[in-house]
């Protein structure tokens, strides 16, 4: 497999809150993002998803561990972060609240362009992104203005304006869940496309397992600022291994599993995680008594950290664990 070029080693981030209290919002991850890769990242809104995403792209200081890209780690001087910042691109989820209503898309494009000091040719430079990103004519577009444009077309010009700055990888914050049906397919199809034409890395957050499915090559499922499982996504969502991964698949129209499974409880408080394995008061497997004969670690011993090899499927539980030594 090709060098990862963006890459978390036991990355942690704390969050002090009132009272003395920390929050871990993310906890000891590890994992990488390969050129031409798209990595799905998915889990239950508040597990820690988007600020392992902010933390990627330097808008928040990790507490523990590193963020590397190439073979180097990331710094936090301005001038580095800005260097870094051209090569890894974000794109938000709401791309009404991206583009600055009184900028034209022309402007909300050259944007990166200018901060940047790359104005030589910034008029090709806009049209070719536009392009690429599927507004064309583009010059059909650079005196409009967002209110102007479809939900679709908006969620284009904010791709194109990563686009712009040629970057390496770009973390896509649930792109398209703000868009209808019907325009979601074509945003998917666009980001397959970039990855060819570009050899563009992707990261790729979202709750949407159906989305992972249809765009990425390899998926991590997060638990309470954890990975979980990670894999091929053919592996891990027509064989889903962790509880909590089950839970997920079980659910969706096409699931391989026989019937819906319901988690209790609601995401604990990061502030909070329970001892031992922190699914556990959640886990269907040891509220049944089918995990009895790992009750005691996983009452102990916390998940493992799973490394960032891509090329495994990977499973963060302790009955899993023993299930696979006694199937060997």
């Amino acid at each position: 497999m090709t060098s990862p070029l963006l890459s978390a080693r036991d990355l942690g981030v704390d969050f002090g809150l009132p009272g003395g209290r920390t929050a871990r919002a993310v906890d000891g991850v590890n994992l990488d993002v390969a050129p031409g890769e798209i990595v799905a990242l998915a889990g239950e809104s508040g597990c820690g998803k988007t600020t392992l995403a902010r933390t990627l792209l330097g808008l928040e200081r990790a507490t523990r561990g590193s963020v590397s890209f190439g073979d180097e780690p990331l710094r936090y001087s301005t001038k580095a972060l800005k260097a870094y910042r051209r090569k890894v691109q974000l794109i938000l989820q709401d791309p009404t609240g991206a583009l600055n209503p009184r900028h034209t898309i022309y402007d909300a494009v050259a944007e990166g362009l200018r901060i940047h000091g790359l104005v030589d040719d910034e008029t090709e430079r806009v049209a070719d992104a536009l392009a690429r990103a599927g507004l064309r004519p583009a010059e059909k577009f650079f005196l409009s203005y967002p209110h102007e444009l479809s939900g679709g077309q908006r969620q284009r010009a904010v791709i194109a304006g990563a686009l712009v700055l040629d970057p390496s990888i770009i973390i896509a914050d649930e792109p398209v869940a703000s868009l209808d049906a019907s325009v979601r397919g074509e945003i998917l199809a666009l980001l397959l496309r970039l990855r060819e034409e570009m050899d563009l890395g992707a990261l790729v957050i979202t709750h949407d397992l159906g989305l992972a499915w249809s765009i990425a090559d390899r998926i991590a499922i997060m638990y309470l600022g954890r990975i979980v499982e990670q894999g091929p996504v053919e592996q891990v969502l027509t064989e889903p291994r962790h509880p909590y991964t089950r839970a997920l698949v079980s659910v969706l129209p096409d699931s391989p599993l026989p019937k819906p499974i319901v988690l209790s409880g609601e995401l604990p408080d990061a502030a909070k995680i329970p001892g031992g394995c922190r699914f556990r008061p959640r886990c269907q497997e040891y509220a049944s008594g089918r995990a009895s004969a790992v009750s005691d670690q996983c009452e102990r011993e916390d998940l493992e950290v799973l490394s960032a090899d891509a090329s495994r499927h990977r499973v963060a539980c302790h009955l899993h664990r023993i299930e696979r030594r006694a199937a060997a």
